[in-house]
């Protein structure tokens, strides 16, 4: 009898939180006939939908148990493991069906890589503090966790049930910031004690907090995707404030990212436009984007132009914030390679390639509007894709690869 861990029961449990209505009630897709199948269905839906087997880019039989071992402890039971990976390889060998354009270039870059400890948390969005630590949220594992860089050493916090982090970011003391992503929470952890305070949604259809980012002031906006807001949060005196972005059509808040006028620009993942917020008055102005744009993340370059990745046309986009104009330049894989983390670092633009398998790390050059691209690795596979990435005090990039658990550390070759 096939036993699971115990975070693989919570993760059973809970997961029905994190996913959309209509995924719950749509039927499963049929996976092919086979010894290991319905194991297969009972083990890996657990975690994620089986879509991520038939869209991946397919392994050896080495490579599938190498993937699996980064995302579920089955040594206790090496039949039911040898069973899933025969016939995962059987059914899903290597292919090209998302191969991506790498755009080649003279730059070399290095990856470090750490492996954090909880498998199956979804880890993601890592970010540095003032004193070099490396924050990251394990969405699924209900945990926020800290590296020491230098030492390697991990510790990892859980959070007040039901949480299901979603991002991390800290404020000017230091302090780590939740999104409690599946129980309408906004969560603070105190950076010395490690002590968790929690401020509620004070609306019950506010149910999905996403992504917070802070106001010079120390204010904090952040957004509800599903739920069509947008919040604020004065930490001085905890009081939540929420707007109604509306249904028709659904705008899907997602990326925050603040001027330096102290304006906050949110990004709309499902719609063709970026919202420009005031803090103070929460007013807000909508920027529209070319028709079939999705935006999930943006960034500021220092001329004050905001550059985002366009997931709906494949694109990356330049909003002149004065004027409204905008201007497009296609990823390196070509419509289909949905630019999803974004981030610029010394004014070059750094994205990945979502919709291709190896998911690819991409530069772009505004100067020289080049472009230069580089597979992201998981160890000895490329699996997962990076949801947000942030610049280190150095000038290096943060990213991750979820589906491994893996939070890296992106620096160019001298």
């Amino acid at each position: 009898m096939f036993k699971m861990s115990r975070l693989s029961t919570v993760l059973a449990v809970s997961v029905s939180a994190l996913i959309p209505l209509a995924a719950q009630t749509a039927p499963a897709p049929a996976l092919p006939e086979g010894p290991g199948k319905q194991l297969v269905e009972t083990v890996c839906s657990q975690c994620h939908n089986l879509n991520q087997i038939r869209n991946s880019s397919g392994y050896t039989k080495e490579h599938w148990a190498e993937l699996i071992g980064n995302m579920a402890d089955l040594s206790g039971s090496p039949k039911q493991r040898d069973e899933i990976v025969s016939y995962l390889a059987t059914n899903f060998p290597p292919n090209d069906r998302r191969k991506p354009t790498q755009a080649m270039g003279d730059l070399k870059i290095n990856f470090q890589t750490w492996k954090v400890p909880t498998l199956g948390q979804r880890t993601r969005d890592p970010v540095e503090t003032a004193d070099g630590m490396i924050w990251w949220n394990g969405q699924f594992g209900n945990v926020v966790g800290r590296l020491n860089p230098k030492t390697g050493e991990m510790k990892e916090i859980a959070l007040p049930a039901g949480a299901k982090p979603h991002s991390v970011t800290p404020d000017a003391q230091g302090n780590i910031w939740y999104t409690g992503n599946a129980n309408g929470t906004i969560g603070r952890i105190d950076a010395k004690t490690l002590e968790i305070k929690v401020y509620p949604m004070p609306d019950p259809m506010a149910i999905d907090p996403h992504t917070a980012e802070f106001a010079p002031d120390g204010t904090m906006i952040f957004s509800l995707q599903n739920s069509q807001m947008i919040g604020r949060l004065v930490p001085s005196t905890g009081i939540v404030t929420l707007i109604k972005l509306g249904n028709m059509p659904e705008k899907n808040p997602y990326g925050v990212k603040f001027d330096r006028a102290g304006m906050a620009w949110v990004a709309c993942a499902e719609s063709n436009c970026i919202i420009r917020v005031d803090p103070k008055t929460m007013a807000m102005q909508e920027f529209k984007l070319p028709e079939g744009s999705r935006v999930r993340r943006a960034a500021f370059t220092s001329d004050g132009m905001l550059w985002y990745g366009n997931d709906g046309l494949g694109t990356v986009g330049r909003l002149d914030t004065k004027t409204g104009a905008t201007k497009e330049w296609p990823s390196p894989s070509g419509p289909m390679s949905a630019p999803y983390g974004f981030e610029v670092v010394n004014d070059i633009i750094w994205y990945n390639e979502s919709g291709k398998r190896p998911d690819m790390l991409v530069r772009f050059d505004p100067k020289t509007e080049k472009f230069q691209s580089w597979p992201i690795p998981s160890g000895n596979v490329y699996s997962g894709i990076v949801r947000h990435m942030r610049a280190t005090r150095n000038g290096d990039l943060l990213i991750h690869q979820s589906a491994t658990n893996r939070i890296m550390r992106v620096s160019v070759s001298k």
